[in-house]
């Protein structure tokens, strides 16, 4: 790389980290604590990138950003965060950030978006920034994940809010399907016009169609789970958005199936398909993201207690109880478990006893990833790296996806066997049929700590 980056974090190690990689990859770095020191070198013309924190001692870094792109509208600025909601992606993308990472971020992939900030830095056109929405009218979304897939769904619906592509959002039952179609509006140019959710039997008739663009006018249209439609009501969709009259919508459609198994099945029409995938946007399982659970059981006990008394929390053991449910109801299911232990615990902390006692009348909790029994190895990897491109949408992941993919596999399995052999490391080596040295080399570079005398269960 070549360049001087611009870095401003009140955290001193991650000031310190970043300056050491940049370094080392050949940039200038200036590095500072404070936003004001940020926006003079920024105003005197330093710099050729710049990545900063939202929350610092003197402002938040995303505020900076119409300033800087005034003052200097080639200087692209990526912004990372420890606030990891969608909104925090929606502020980003309307301030238009260059680009948008949640903390802890993985380094390398923050390495390779600065490459690519500073060999576009001369010629990056920067959009015009939309019209910001004041936070009063933002609704509280519980659109909260620090996990990577909730962090690339965030900047997927940040890229494609002020689009009018149409969008595919699919996803099972209570997911968020229909807060994410009602994010992508509510956030896009088109706030102040109608958003209207319609099903087939809205369009079932022959003026069906009409009746809803004229209710619609212009503003966004969604059109809850597509699949269930029938094929006649379909080819009627698929003519309403050929020929939509005077005031174009916005496309939008939900649906719980997986749409390529649904046009397979002869569920969905091919055509309507092409229509309405502008972007394809997939939102996770709950059990897809376990380690948003605790985060998620703080957001809506909080919620469910409107800031009256202490807050609420999971104890230990609640949250175990909780990881290792399966959720067949996703985020909707955790939400009324959460107003129900908000009515009926007293104490600050959820106990487990009460966590397994609002599970009680639920489905028989499974474990989480129970579908690997029965499912091939092969199988399930295509099936996860399948989920990671519909992340994606139109756009491709970013380039190193090999080394990526390699090392994510590889990891758990040196992790496992080394717990298998009691951190053995001769029979870890015989088990994974490799030479020592090779997996001494692999331990390091994948920095995997090995514990002896404890074995896997």
């Amino acid at each position: 790389m070549d360049g001087t980056v611009l870095v401003a974090d009140d955290d001193r190690t991650i000031r310190t980290v970043l300056t050491q990689a940049l370094t080392r990859a050949g940039c200038k770095v200036h590095a500072t604590s404070s936003l004001t020191t940020l926006m003079r070198w920024v105003g005197e013309g330093r710099g050729d990138a710049v990545i900063t924190d939202v929350a610092m001692p003197d402002g938040n870094g995303l505020e900076m950003l119409p300033k800087i792109a005034q003052d200097r509208p080639d200087l692209p600025v990526i912004v990372i965060s420890a606030q990891n909601t969608i909104m925090t992606a929606i502020k980003a993308a309307e301030a238009d950030a260059f680009d948008y990472l949640p903390k802890p971020f993985d380094l390398p992939d923050l390495m390779k978006r600065t490459a690519r900030a500073l060999n576009r830095r001369e010629t990056a056109a920067r959009a015009a920034p939309a019209t910001p929405v004041s936070d009063a009218d933002r609704e509280d979304l519980p659109l909260v994940g620090r996990t990577p897939v909730m962090q690339a769904l965030y900047r997927l619906v940040a890229r494609v809010m002020n689009t009018d592509l149409p969008v595919l959002i699919w996803g099972e039952s209570g997911t968020g399907k229909s807060l994410i179609a009602k994010a992508i509006h509510d956030f896009s140019d088109r706030r102040t016009l109608p958003f209207v959710t319609v099903t087939g039997a809205d369009l079932q008739d022959i003026e069906g169609p009409a009746r809803v663009l004229a209710r619609v006018r212009g503003g966004t249209l969604l059109i809850d789970e597509i699949a269930d439609i029938s094929l006649e009501v379909q080819a009627r969709i698929a003519r309403m958005m050929d020929a939509p009259g005077e005031y174009t919508p916005r496309f939008l459609a939900t649906s719980q199936s997986d749409l390529a198994e649904a046009m397979k099945k002869g569920d969905l029409r091919r055509d309507l398909f092409y229509r309405l995938s502008g972007a394809t946007v997939h939102v996770p399982s709950l059990r897809d993201r376990v380690e948003d659970i605790e985060l998620l059981a703080s957001h809506f006990l909080e919620r469910a207690d409107g800031g009256s008394g202490p807050a609420r929390r999971l104890s230990e053991g609640a949250s175990k109880v909780f990881a290792n449910y399966s959720w067949p109801g996703n985020v909707r299911q955790l939400e009324h478990a959460m107003r129900q232990l908000a009515l009926t615990s007293r104490a600050p902390e959820i106990s487990q006893a009460e966590a397994e006692q609002v599970l009680g009348a639920q489905p028989a909790p499974e474990p989480v990833h129970a579908q690997a029994n029965t499912e091939r190895l092969g199988a399930s990897v295509e099936r996860h790296l399948r989920r990671y491109f519909d992340q994606h949408g139109s756009m491709l992941p970013p380039p190193g996806l090999y080394a990526r993919i390699l090392r994510e596999i590889e990891m758990p399995l040196i992790e496992i066997s080394l717990a298998a052999t009691s951190g053995n490391q001769a029979k870890c080596a015989d088990l994974l049929g490799i030479n020592r040295n090779t997996l001494r080399k692999k331990i390091t570079d994948l920095d995997i700590e090995v514990t002896r005398g404890r074995k896997m269960m």
